[in-house]
Parts: C-alpha cells; structure tokens; sequence
C-alpha cells in the first residue's frame, strides 16, 4: 500500500512537469534561442575586437616602419586614421608619434585629437591623465593662464602620478611671465606634496633656493 501511494505522487509530479513543459514549448524554445544567440554574438564580438585589434596594430607597425622624413605623408594619414579609432594602445601612441616628430602644424587639429581620447571613457585613467598633461606641455607656450589652468585642472585637482609635473610646468610658466608670487606658490605645492616625483621635487627646491631665496 505504502508504494502504490509513494508510486502515485510521483506519476503527478511526471505529469505536471510534462504539462508544464508543453503548455510553455514555445517561451522555452524562445529562451534557449535568446541564450545561444547571445553566446554567439560574444563570441563573435570578442573575436571581431582581436581581429580589429590585430589590424591597428598592423597599421601603426607599417606606419612607423615606412615612416619616412622627406614624405612624411602617408604615415600621417595612417596615424590620424588610428587616432580615430580611439584604440586604448595604438591611438595614443599614433599622436605621441606625429607630436614627438613634429608632424602636426594645426595646434586646433591637435587639440581635437587630445580632446577625442581625453573623453573616451574606454582609457585607463593614468593614460588620460598622461594626455592631459602632455596637452598642457603641448599648449604651454602659447596658451592664456586661464586656458592652461583649465587644461591642467583634472590633474591639480586629485592624486594622480602626473601632479607634480603639472604643478612644474605652471610653475614655469608663470615665472616666464615674471609672476613670480604665483610661481612660488606652485613650486611650494610641490615641496608639500605628499606623493610628488623626486626628481620634480628636487627641482622645485633648487628653484625655490635659486630664484625666490627660500
């Protein structure tokens, strides 16, 4: 008696299952489909991204290798075309390339191409933060104090590993225009940082003890 009665649930819990499967075929089979697709779109994805990956990398190897000084031309065009990628590896290292060989004449241009990978959010933050200073650097010499205080304020305003130098160069950049109390006060920003580069901070201090006697 205790089987039949063990043997009869059971048969209802098969039963159910199965009702429970028919009556809903249709959503299962949407689920599953849903699933596979989605899996299929990831893979696809993810290797669409290495095969781009693998292409800009290609394009700024050849780019450098056949860069060539009197036509200088073609390896321009390859390197702007990387930098609009915005590949997290390649595009900051295609602007560094065509600043470092002096490629660039148009401070707007360039100042657009920063700006582009300073906004994109896919960037590490310590390689937005080195563009940011390398713009300040790039902008120094012509930029109002207004304009290179905003530029470098990202960096001013937190910890970061590129502080210090930002603090120098505005530093310097105030000195060149004779103000010389806002110059101190940068210099003297760098001394009481906790975190500041030692070779920045050296400088500083030979600065401070060349120029304002402190």
């Amino acid at each position: 008696m205790n089987e039949e009665s063990q043997t009869i649930p059971n048969d209802i819990k098969s039963s159910n299952l199965r009702n429970i499967l028919l009556n809903n075929k249709k959503s299962i089979i949407v689920f599953l489909a849903i699933v596979l697709l989605s899996l299929f779109v990831y893979f696809f994805y993810t290797d669409y991204k290495k095969d781009q990956k693998l292409q800009i990398s290609q394009k700024y190897n050849s780019a450098v290798i056949n860069y060539n000084k009197k036509n200088p031309t073609s390896s321009i065009s390859e390197m702007k075309i990387i930098i609009k990628t915005k590949d997290p590896t390649y595009s900051p290292l295609a602007l560094y390339f065509l600043l470092d060989n002096n490629l660039l004449s148009n401070k707007g241009e360039v100042n657009q191409y920063f700006d582009l990978l300073i906004k994109d959010e896919k960037l590490e933050k310590e390689i937005i933060n080195l563009l940011i200073f390398k713009k300040g650097l790039y902008n120094s010499e012509t930029a109002s104090e207004e304009e290179l205080l905003q530029i470098f304020q990202p960096l001013i305003k937190s910890d970061n590993l590129w502080k210090s130098h930002a603090l120098y160069i505005i530093a310097e950049y105030f000195f060149s225009k004779n103000e010389k109390k806002k110059s101190k006060e940068f210099f003297e920003q760098i001394i009481e940082l906790e975190n500041s580069n030692p070779k920045i901070k050296l400088e500083a201090q030979k600065r401070l003890q060349r120029d304002f006697s402190v």
